[in-house]
This record gives structure tokens, sequence and C-alpha cells, in this order.
């Protein structure tokens, strides 16, 4: 299936691209580009570009699965505080700059989706075709504005195309955000197309039921936006995406989900797409400076271990990564796993690295045998002297001083890399796969008190996840089914997939998990970190600074 191609819009102010998979760009052009036929099909294909300046970057993951009850800080990095809470740094020191980018990135984004929302109308072209676009460009809107209104509370709305410099900004009430939100969804609905779309990474209907309810979910926690009927729309249309469309289904084993020859397996509801093609996978938006902001799907490098320093029978290689040590889970997510029964842990963790280094063998050690072994038991020193390769325990894991050595993530390992150092990757980021689709509805049945669909949709993920022969021990029961079940089986099914710190604000879980599970973060963590910091530069930039002020605790 043909991935999407994004071409570079050059014309209009704040909205210029350097992405493409397709080389082609489109150049020496005015802003009247945008009021032709040609001019909307690229403005759409633009409009999905920030998509990977969040999706798969290192700026993505450490706002989404640091400072979690999932993660806590590894050995390097300089955005630890993120992880920490460090409010003065999140302001205006290092990890800051994540927050800035995010907020700048996003919004050329909905920039971008308010030319071609505003100018389609007047374009030339086939009537349903436009609808199409248009229904494209709004479903992008709304999941950008989903993204800011959850990390930064009431922001800017603007819904008209900005061509002139404006030095005011408002902050629209998170009610009426989310009302947009749903409007933009709900028209996407409308006007997308039901079959998977021919260039896979395209908005289409089954993505906008899933955002939708994933939208609706959320606005449902919140008292001054909810709606009576938020929760039941919520399972509605979750249920509608894995009812009615008949190509989209789980993937039979959790395990395969992740192999780097099976991104467009029928789980799959929406991805974003990378692709081996640098030009694509170098992003320089709003720098500067000029260099890459985004190298491809870069969430190879945040999750793995050092398993290449030093140790007998080991150098680093393309097949296990470069290992950036990030990223450490934190004893919850370790011990959240049922290892008897669940196949999630080990389809999930590398916790075996075979010798590949002919010049440094342990003695007695062969290519390929064991190198390095991160057990899930406490192996003894008895048992440990009867091995000629490294064991590292789960008492060294634990310690809060060790960020080098732990059960390494495999969901976004890249074999397709040309070189040991190369940091661009090409998997396609899953924004939305249908075992999600299922928890989104069970949670929504949950605050329904449906207990009983709510089990029943849990147990269908946990029937794909059992061991073989294990699939009646995994199932639960109405009784067992309670928010924090909920979270531990999106720890289960979705670790390191960018949702966690949305999960545990939407919930109202995220302080007190914080402060139960990540040691690190736990001293730092305040409600008022509920909301990210405004960027700096952002309240700089505006003149209204009475109206326009930054968030509560900052």
């Amino acid at each position: 299936m043909k991935k999407i191609a994004l071409l570079c819009m050059m014309a209009l102010m704040s909205q210029s691209c350097k992405n493409i998979l397709e080389e082609k760009i489109i150049s020496g052009i005015t802003a009247d580009y945008y009021n032709t036929a040609a001019g909307i099909e690229a403005g759409v294909r633009g409009s999905y570009e920030p998509l990977r300046s969040w999706y798969g970057s290192q700026r993505g993951f450490t706002l989404t699965v640091f400072g979690t009850d999932e993660y806590t800080k590894g050995a390097d990095g300089d955005y630890k505080p993120v992880n920490d809470y460090e409010t003065p740094s999140m302001i205006s020191g290092t990890a800051s700059t994540y927050f800035r980018e995010a907020w700048n990135q996003l919004y050329q984004g909905i920039n971008t989706t308010n030319a071609v929302i505003s100018r389609a109308p007047s374009v030339d072209m086939p009537e349903a075709l436009k609808a199409t676009r248009v229904a494209e460009a709004r479903f992008l809107r709304a999941h950008y504005y989903f993204l800011l209104v959850q990390m930064f509370g009431p922001i800017h709305l603007t819904l008209e195309e900005t061509t002139t410099v404006i030095t005011t900004a408002n902050r629209t009430p998170v009610n009426q955000i989310y009302d947009v939100i749903v409007a933009d969804l709900e028209y996407a609905l409308a006007n997308l197309p039901e079959a998977k779309p021919a260039e896979w990474g395209r908005a289409y209907k089954p993505a906008a039921e899933h955002m939708l309810a994933k939208v609706l979910l959320t606005r449902g926690y919140i008292p001054e936006a909810a709606k009576p009927d938020d929760f039941s729309r919520a399972a509605a249309l979750a249920e509608s995406v894995f009812t009615n469309y008949s190509y989209l289904k789980l993937e039979p084993q959790f395990i395969n989900l992740w192999n780097m020859d099976n991104q467009l397996n029928p789980e799959i509801v929406w991805s974003v797409q990378y692709t081996t093609d640098p030009l694509t996978n170098t992003n320089t938006i709003n720098n500067p400076s000029g260099g890459a902001f985004n190298s491809g799907n870069s969430g190879h490098l945040y999750f793995i271990m050092e398993y290449d320093a030093g140790h007998p029978g080991m150098m680093r290689d393309i097949a296990n990564g470069r290992p950036f040590k990030r990223f450490k889970p934190t004893q919850y997510t370790i011990k959240a796993f049922d290892l008897e029964n669940d196949s999630r842990y080990h389809g999930s963790f590398k916790t075996v690295w075979y010798a590949n280094n002919p010049g440094n063998l342990a003695p007695g050690m062969q290519l390929g045998d064991t190198a390095l072994y991160v057990p899930t038991y406490e192996m003894s020193d008895a048992e440990k002297a009867t091995k000629n390769y490294k064991v590292f325990n789960p008492s060294l894991v634990a310690q809060q001083s060790n960020g080098r050595y732990f059960p390494s993530l495999n969901k976004f390992i890249d074999p397709s890399r040309l070189t040991l150092a190369q940091e661009p990757g090409s998997r396609d980021f899953f924004v939305a796969r249908l075992a999600e689709t299922y928890l989104i509805a069970a949670e929504a049945n949950f605050q329904l008190g449906n207990l009983d669909k709510a089990a029943e949709q849990i147990n269908v993920v946990r029937t794909r996840a059992a061991l073989p022969g294990k699939v009646e021990a995994m199932q639960i029961t109405p009784e067992q089914v309670t928010l924090d079940f909920i979270l531990e089986e999106r720890t289960r099914e979705l670790l390191g997939e960018m949702v966690r710190w949305f999960d545990l604000k939407r919930t109202g879980t995220l302080v007190d998990r914080v402060k139960l599970y990540n040691p690190d973060a736990a001293v730092n963590i305040q409600p008022f970190h509920l909301l990210r910091p405004i960027p700096q530069d952002q309240l700089d930039r505006v003149t209204n600074k009475e109206e326009f002020q930054q968030n509560p605790g900052y």
C-alpha cells in the first residue's frame, strides 16, 4: 500500500516544510497557489508534516513517557528535568526547549490546516474530493488542538489562516477548545471515506471515530467541559471501529506487531509514515540554526540499555541498536505483567543479548551464545557462578542510581538503519491501533457502570495477549474492572506508545501514581504540573500580557 507523500509549501508565512516522500518541491510560488486545486492538494499533504515533529521524536517521547508511573530517567540525556518536574528548568532551562518546539510546530500545523479549510470553498475542484480534503484538514486540526489543550490547558484558539504578524493571543477556555475539536471530528466523520486509503497515512472514517472516541472520553472527565453523553458516545464510536470494518482486526500475536515487515497489519487504525528517504526524515521547521529537529522515527534510540560498553562478547551493532539509555522502566512497569500467563512482557522487552563480538568472548563463549541477561527472578550467586555471561538481577535494575541496565523496550528497534550511528529510523509510528480502541470502549463503559461490557472488551485484548493454553487464566470478571486495572492494562498493552502522560492526566491520577511509582519525580511533582508551562518566547511575543499569562505554578 502506498504511503502518503508530503509536498512542501513554500508560499505562506510559517508554513514551509522540508519533508517529502516524493522528491518534488514546489517553490517560486505565491500565496495564491492555495486558491487552486493543486494548492489544496499540496496544502493537505503539508498538513500531515508536523505529525513527524511529534510522533517518534525524542521531544514527543520525552513529554509523554517521562514523568509518569511507567518510565523514569536512564543514565544519559539532557531532558531529565521533565521526568523530575524541576520547575525552573521546565520554564527556562534545557527542558523548556521541548515545550517551545511542540507549541510552535503544532501551531504551524494548525495554520496550514486553517489555510486549506478557509480557501477550499472558493477553489474549483470536484465537490466530493474537496469535502474529503477539507475533512482531512479538520481531522488534523482537531488532532493538533487535542495535543495542545491536554498539555497547556486554555490556549490560543484561531480558526483563520494567519498571513501577517499578530502580536496578541487569547487563552480560550478548555470547554470551547473541546467544542471545536469535536465539531472538526464530526465533520471528518461525515466526509471521510470508509475504505482504507490507497495512500496509507491519510485520515479516513475509522481513524476519525477512534480519535473522536478518545476526545469524548477525555472531555468526559473535565467538569467544566463534559457533556452528559460523552462517555456513551465514546463507547459507541470505539465499538463502531472494531465492529463495522472487516479490514480491521487484532494482529493474532502481540509480538508480531513490532515486526518491521508487518507495519501495515490490520490492527493499525492510523499511523504516521516514515521512510528510508533522508529528505523525508529531516525536519528543520522553526529551527533558526537550520539543524534537524526530527530524524525519522528515532524511538529506537531511547529505550535500550547499555549492552555495548566493554561487556564480554558484545559490541554495538545495527540489530541491537544504538543505546541512548534515556528511559528506564519503573518497578511498577516491570511488575505489571503476569509472567506465567501474559505474552506481553517478553513481547515488549528485550532481556537477552547474544554474543556478537568475536574479539572479546568470555571463556567458553561462542558467537551467538548468551552474553547478557536481565532475568525476571533474582538469580543466586551460586547460579550466577555457573554462567559465563553477565547477569543483571532485578535488585540491580531496581536501584535508583542504576540508569544503565534494565529490560529494553523492543517496540521501536529498527534494523533497517544503514550504519551503527544512524539516528533516522524508517519505522512507522502507530498512533491508533485496535487494541487501544477496545480499551477506550472499556474505559467509557466503566464510567457508565457497564462493567460486564467493559470486562468483555478488556478480555478481547487479554485473549490475544495470552500465552499458549493460558486464555482462560487471562480472563477477568466484571468485578475486577476498576480504573486502576484499566490503567494497568493500558501499561501492559501500550507501554512506550506516547499515551501515558495523557492517560494519567485524563483520569486525574498523574500526581498520585507518580508519587507511588516514580521516586525520581515524586519529590517535586505538584498538582499544577497537570499543565505544562506556556513557552516563555510565546509570553514574550504577545503585547496583551494581562490577558495572556503563564499557567499557575510556573
